[in-house]
């Protein structure tokens, strides 16, 4: 059997492995069908409907999408890898095949599934939308299949150079925040309308100006001449998508005998912490070290940390975008950012997984759970109160009102103080487990997707009707009531906490056990 047809059929067995699984994992592998079928026939129309724009206007947003369909593929593998195991050339060392035969079958491996065949669904959309007579039918199918090719390629090289360093923790970390940036990059352009920087079609133009000797440029504008200049063009991307893939089997073969970073030995540091410094010797000194470590070193809090300064800053952009925003602006702002670091702790203890038993051991009685939530809250807030006042005070003076520092930072508090009580019943009510994978942008484990959403939209709602007699007034311009939010977030995170307790040492089986679902 050719390598071809081998990784085929094991790609292909892979993906019908997931309709022999429970009845959650047969829903969500059908629902993926579904969503990628209907992607592609939208994906696939709205290309064609470039037929009836103007020529200019059609060859440019064909760039654009050709370029966004290359940085995804560029983007999106690296956001999934410690998932998809054909990503990771460590996972297929010990096949026994060359080089040359491994790279041919992660290339097939990568051109079959659903996902690639909707994107080529769609990219075959623009030969409706701008191909002409039929030399530009023909060049223009040259020109899809190159542009396929070359998506796949460099997907297939960035993500095998950067395979050692993706394994490693501080590889996740700029994995995490290059993702976040890349989200923010790519409102840009939205801001830049919405602010009056220019008009659409000037930008749409000038954009695809800049993008027009691109490869992706190259291929679109090969689909709409159709003539011998369109078929040179045609053939010097090609020419690059070969040079890429030799780079790729070089990059390949030295991943293949290059010692894994993440499992060399590391050095060991004893060092004091700020708990140890404040706090007496206890249950809640050791939590708040131990969650303060987790902020710093896990990938998938500072995923939350970051995309809450994400969400802020885009949000601070558009809310000004017609003349400034007011007085209420850095309010709302803050308070949203201190919802959105709240929602991380609506599963406090699936971090944890398995060990969660030895804090079990340790609770012994609920004022010993009461007091874990507690250590976790603390640190939650050490972070969380001067961020909160970075926010405040950055949104105030960039909408041009100094004054609401001191409201949007109390306002701010206030909301984590609520969010953190929810988020303390939420974790001993709805608990699910958090894959322990390389990888930061994962969820919950296989069949826990729907409870983790549940978890968190029933947190999401909790919380904007637990802040509404704070919220209230300040719509009525009563900013005096944000003085009492602090002092009623707090009396909120100590009832939730107390409630959570009750109710989770009564669970402590039911919580290990959801927290410690296979992944």
């Amino acid at each position: 059997m050719s390598t071809v047809a081998l990784f085929a059929q094991l790609k292909l067995r892979l993906l019908a492995g997931n309709l022999r699984g429970d009845l959650q994992r047969k829903i969500g592998f059908l629902f993926t069908l579904v969503v990628a079928a209907g992607l592609a026939v939208l994906g696939f129309f709205l290309m064609s409907l470039l037929r009836l724009a103007p020529p200019d206007v059609a060859a440019s947003l064909v760039t654009l999408a050709f370029a966004a369909l290359l940085l995804g593929w560029m983007i999106v593998p690296l956001l999934a890898f410690g998932l998809d195991d054909t990503l990771d050339p460590a996972k297929l060392a010990l096949l026994p095949l060359g080089t040359r035969r491994l790279a041919i079958g992660m290339f097939t491996a990568s051109v079959t599934g659903v996902w690639p065949v909707a994107l080529l669904v769609i990219t075959l959309g623009a030969l409706v939308g701008l191909a002409s007579g039929p030399g530009g039918w023909l060049i223009g199918l040259l020109a899809v299949l190159v542009q396929f090719a070359l998506c796949v390629v460099a997907s297939r090289l960035i993500t095998t150079a950067l395979s050692s360093a993706l394994r490693t923790r501080r590889g996740r970390d700029v994995l995490a925040v290059a993702a976040l940036l890349v989200v923010l990059l790519a409102q840009l352009p939205n801001l830049l309308v919405n602010r009056g920087f220019g008009d659409p079609a000037a930008l749409l133009h000038g954009l695809a100006g800049v993008l027009r000797w691109t490869p992706p440029g190259m291929l679109a504008h090969a689909i709409t001449d159709g003539g011998l200049l369109a078929l040179g063009e045609v053939a010097l991307v090609a020419l690059v998508a070969v040079a890429l893939a030799v780079l790729w089997i070089k990059a390949l073969s030295r991943a293949l005998v290059t010692s894994d970073v993440s499992t060399q030995a590391a050095s060991v540091r004893r060092e004091s912490g700020l708990a140890d410094r404040f706090l007496p010797d206890g249950p809640l000194a050791a939590v708040v070290t131990k969650e303060l470590k987790y902020i710093r070193r896990e990938p998938r809090y500072r995923i939350g940390w970051f995309s809450a300064i994400v969400v802020t800053v885009i949000l601070a952009f558009s809310l000004t975008s017609q003349g400034g925003g007011g007085f209420g602006t850095p309010i709302g702002l803050t308070a949203l950012g201190a919802g959105m670091i709240a929602l991380q702790s609506v599963n406090a203890f699936g971090i944890d997984g398995r060990s969660i038993w030895m804090n079990a051991v340790a609770f012994g009685t609920e004022r010993g759970l009461a007091a874990d939530l507690a250590g976790r809250h603390l640190a939650n807030a050490l972070i969380a109160v001067p961020l909160l006042t970075v926010i405040a005070a950055g949104s105030s003076l960039y909408v041009g009102h100094p004054e609401a520092i001191l409201p949007a930072a109390l306002a701010g508090w206030g909301v984590l103080g609520v969010g953190l009580g929810v988020g303390s019943v939420s974790s001993v009510v709805l608990p699910y487990t958090v894959p322990d994978r390389m990888n930061a942008f994962t969820g919950a484990a296989p069949g826990q997707g729907g409870q983790a959403f549940a978890s968190a939209a029933g947190a999401m709602v909790a919380i904007a009707v637990l802040v509404l007699p704070f919220v209230v007034p300040l719509a009525f311009g009563l900013t005096w009531i944000t003085v009492l939010a602090p002092f009623y977030g707090l009396l909120l995170e100590t009832l939730g906490r107390r409630l959570a307790a009750r109710v989770g040492f009564r669970r402590t089986p039911e919580l290990l056990a959801a927290v410690s679902k296979p992944t």
